[in-house]
C-alpha cells in the first residue's frame, strides 16, 4: 500500500474486504475513521489522502478531478485490489471515485465490485451551480451552509488559513469538471443521500443510476449533506451489506454485474 496516498485505520481481519474511501472537498482521510471503526474487523477501510491537507499540507493540491483520479488509479496495486474491494466517495469524493472506477474499467484493470456514491448529484456537461464560487468568502459560506460536525472550526482564523488552500483547489477542480457522455459502467452502484441536503436533491443523486449497466439502489437518510454524522450505524450497515455482496458476486464468477431492478429505499 502506498502510505503517502492511502491511510489504514486499525488492524482488520486477514481476509477483510477492502473499502477505498474518497474524501469530500477540503476533507482528509481522517474523515473516514468513524466509519472504519464501525466496519472493523470485517471491512478494511483505506482512505485516500489527497495532497495539500493534514500531513500532506505542504504539497501542492490537485485542481483537476480527472488528474486526481488518474493518479489514484495508478497508485492502486495488487495489495489493494487482489481481494474483493469497493469504492466509497462522499460529495466531491463521489466524482473522484466514479472517475477512478471508470479509468480502471476502461484500462481493463480490476475495477471495484461496487461504487458507493454519497451526497453528490450525477454529473452533467456543466459544473453544478453550487460548485462555481467566486472567492474565499463564497467558499467559506458554502462550507458553513453544508454543516457537519466540524463546521465550528471555520470560526478559527488560524484553522481557516490552514484549510483554505485545499478548499480553493477542490472547488477549482469542481468548477472545472464537466462530464461528457461515456458508456455506463459495469459496476453496481449504491447512492446515498440526505433528505434535507441543501445542495443535492434526492432526484439529482438518483441520476447516478443511469451511469451503470449493473444494479443500482438509492438510500435516503434523514439529514443534510453530512447525514452520516447522525446516521453512521445505518450507513455502515448499508456499506457492509453492499461490500459483502461484492465478495459473494466474485465467488459466483462476476454475478454482481448482472442488471437487476433498482430499489429506492428510505433508510
Amino acid at each position: 500500500m502506498d502510505g503517502q496516498w492511502f491511510r489504514r485505520f486499525g488492524d482488520p481481519e486477514p481476509d477483510a474486504l477492502k473499502l477505498i474511501c474518497f474524501p469530500h472537498a477540503g476533507g482528509a482521510a481522517s474523515a473516514y475513521q468513524p466509519l472504519s471503526r464501525r466496519l472493523r474487523p470485517h471491512v478494511e477501510v483505506l482512505a485516500v489522502q489527497y495532497p495539500g491537507r493534514q500531513d500532506r499540507r505542504l504539497e501542492t493540491p490537485v485542481t483537476d478531478i480527472g488528474e486526481l483520479a488518474a493518479v489514484i488509479a495508478g497508485k492502486l496495486t495488487d495489495g489493494e485490489t487482489a481481494a474483493p474491494f469497493a469504492f466509497f466517495g462522499h460529495s466531491m469524493g463521489a466524482l473522484v471515485a466514479y472517475e477512478t472506477a471508470r479509468l480502471l474499467e476502461e484500462r481493463g484493470d480490476r475495477a471495484p465490485g461496487r461504487l458507493f456514491l454519497s451526497a453528490r448529484g450525477a454529473p452533467g456537461p456543466r459544473p453544478g451551480p453550487h460548485d462555481v464560487l467566486p472567492d474565499d468568502e463564497a467558499i467559506l459560506a458554502a462550507v458553513r451552509r453544508l454543516g457537519g460536525t466540524g463546521v465550528a472550526l471555520f470560526d478559527d482564523p488560524e484553522l481557516v488559513a490552514m484549510v483554505l488552500p485545499a478548499l480553493r483547489a477542490d472547488y477549482a477542480a469542481l468548477a472545472a469538471y464537466s462530464w461528457t457522455p461515456r458508456e455506463p459502467l459495469h459496476t453496481p452502484v449504491t447512492v446515498l443521500c440526505g433528505d434535507a441536503d441543501p445542495v443535492v436533491s434526492v432526484e439529482e443523486a438518483a441520476g447516478w443510476r443511469a451511469f451503470t449497466r449493473a444494479e443500482s439502489e438509492v438510500r435516503v437518510f434523514p439529514g443534510g449533506h453530512f447525514y452520516g454524522d447522525q446516521r453512521l450505524d445505518d450507513v455502515a450497515e448499508v456499506v457492509l451489506r453492499g461490500v459483502r455482496s461484492v465478495s459473494a458476486a466474485r465467488a459466483g464468477n462476476g454475478a454482481c454485474h448482472d442488471r437487476t431492478p433498482v430499489s429506492d429505499v428510505r433508510g
